[in-house]
């Protein structure tokens, strides 16, 4: 791994979390899961900000993703659906400051209304 933080939490990972991983990123399940199966896949270069991936990096993550995609829909068939997000900064919310994409599998009525998705993360804003 090069450009690693010794004081960062996704640079120091324990490898008994990893459950899947390339040359540039791997996968972890979320410590504090929205539901089963939640996922993040992470860069293993340590910077903050999506925006500053590259494009080896990009091809990378979202070949995890893919990945664990479809290991979700393989496990968990009441799986429907996914929400895929990023917290880009402490303004979005972002709590460890290594950049890290959610995968998130969602299931039919696990919430009363799912129309507007990610758009909930203002929930004034979600219903349109």
């Amino acid at each position: 791994m090069k450009n690693i933080n010794n004081n960062c939490l996704f640079c120091n990972i324990p490898s008994n979390r990893i459950i899947n991983e390339n040359k540039l990123a791997y996968v972890i399940f979320d410590k504090y899961p929205v539901t089963k199966f939640h996922s993040l896949i992470i860069p293993k270069r340590h910077f903050e900000n999506y925006f500053d991936i590259d494009e080896s990096e990009i091809k990378a993550v979202n070949d995890l993703l893919s990945d664990q995609r479809n290991k979700i829909l393989e496990e968990d068939n009441s799986v429907t659906g996914f929400n895929i997000g990023v917290n880009s900064g402490k303004d979005a919310g972002q709590t460890i400051m290594h950049c890290h994409i959610h995968l998130i599998p969602r299931r039919k009525d696990d919430v009363k209304d799912p129309e507007g998705g990610v758009r909930g993360v203002i929930r004034a804003k979600q219903s349109y």
